[in-house]
This record gives C-alpha cells, sequence and structure tokens, in this order.
C-alpha cells in the first residue's frame, strides 16, 4: 500500500521508534482485520507486526498470523507470503516438531503458495476446495476468492493471447456454464473451444534485433589467430 493510502496513524507509527513498541500490538493487529474486511493491503504494516511477535510471542494472536498470511497468497507473484514466513518461528513447517493448530495451518497455507507460484492454478483450486479448513482460513478476507481469480487473470493477461477453454475454467475455478461471464469481466471471450486474450503490451509478440559491429581489425586479428593455431 502506498504510504499516501496508509492511515495517518499507522504511517506514523511505521516512520517512528514506535513500530516496536509492543504497546502498538492491537492497533496493528486491527489494521490486519481492516485490511480483510476493505480488501486492502499493506505489507509493510504486516511485517512490522509479524517482527513485534518475534520479539513478543506473549502477545501473538494466531488469526491474525492466519489472515497475513491470506493476504500475502493474493499478491502473487511477490515474494511477501515468503517474506512473512521467514518472521515465524523457524520450524513452523516441521510435522514432526510443529504439531500445533497454528503450525498445521501455515502449513496448509504454504501449500497453496507454493502450488500458486509455480503457476499450477487448476490444482491451487483444487486443494483449496477438498479441505474445509481452507475456508475457515480465509473467512475473515472478504472476496478471497475473487481476488484470487483476478490475480490469476491479471498472470494470463501477460502471458497468452489465448487458451484452451477447458484450461481457463480450471486455472478460474469455473463451470462451463459460468465461464463466459468470467472471462468478460476480463475483457476476455470464448471463441468456441478457446479464450481469447486482447493484444497487450505485455503479450504482444516483439521482435527483437541483435547487431554486433565488429571493425576490420578485430576481424583480421581472429583469422590471424587462427592462421597461427593451424601452423
Amino acid at each position: 500500500m502506498p504510504a499516501d493510502s496508509r492511515p495517518e496513524h499507522i504511517d506514523n507509527i511505521l516512520s517512528g521508534l514506535d513500530r516496536y513498541n509492543p504497546e502498538t500490538v492491537s492497533t496493528f493487529q486491527d489494521y490486519v482485520q481492516y485490511q480483510c474486511e476493505h480488501r486492502t493491503y499493506d505489507a509493510l504494516a504486516n511485517l512490522a507486526l509479524l517482527k513485534l511477535y518475534q520479539f513478543n510471542p506473549h502477545l501473538t494472536k494466531e488469526e491474525t498470523i492466519t489472515n497475513i498470511l491470506v493476504k500475502a497468497l493474493l499478491v502473487f507473484p511477490s515474494p511477501d507470503f515468503s517474506l512473512c514466513l521467514h518472521l515465524l518461528p523457524p520450524n513452523i513447517l516441521d510435522h514432526a516438531t510443529a504439531t500445533d493448530a497454528l503450525s498445521d495451518a501455515v502449513r496448509k497455507l504454504a501449500l497453496l503458495n507454493e502450488l500458486i507460484e509455480s503457476g499450477g492454478y487448476r490444482e491451487f483450486w483444487e486443494a483449496f476446495e477438498h479441505d474445509d479448513m481452507y475456508a475457515d482460513l480465509v473467512v475473515d478476507c472478504a472476496g478471497f476468492e475473487e481476488s484470487m481469480r483476478d490475480a490469476i487473470a491479471v498472470q494470463t493477461n501477460m502471458i497468452a493471447r489465448e487458451a484452451n477453454k477447458e484450461m481457463v475454467q480450471g486455472w478460474l475455478n469455473a463451470s462451463s456454464e459460468d465461464l463466459p461471464a468470467a472471462v468478460a469481466r476480463y475483457g476476455w471471450s470464448v471463441e468456441g473451444d478457446l479464450v481469447k486474450v486482447p493484444i497487450n503490451k505485455e503479450n504482444e509478440a516483439k521482435t527483437t534485433v541483435f547487431r554486433e559491429s565488429v571493425s576490420f581489425g578485430q576481424f583480421q586479428n581472429v583469422i590471424r589467430r587462427g592462421y597461427e593455431q593451424a601452423v
């Protein structure tokens, strides 16, 4: 979130030494809830809160941690999710040593992050719908599924000009009946078995011309070396 759109009281905390003050934890926690309800995102504030949790584990609120991770999922392919993960206990992804509810939730969200970062959009939705726990994890984040479809569409706009209809259904988790309306949201269209994506500056084919300038003297030196090696 740009500083000019961040609430002033949050910006003041982040700009000063109060960002290290444990008394600001509740303020940051309320701000995370605000982000979830209003579909905003502030990575800097969320990372500051996780840092405070590191030094003040007794103030940790598990629901807030999972909400931060869910919000970070929605901004792929940025590294935000990994940055958040590295501020959590180092063994939190270890099934053998971390068996608490928070660790289980974090591991499940980390799996979703791996799938979405690797471009496994269909697999992401299959995993998401297969486990009821995911519904509980994202319940606080308004419009999670819609926001994730939008994020996937942004990436698709950048890499494709057309795609198989069934493939796009998997990417957007849309039925064949819902697909036309789903793709129309992004300015795409269904034509037969294909979904057409309009040309934009990211997916437009560009011709790259490479030119090298070699002087006669350089060329002469190459010939001379080759001749000397042959002799």
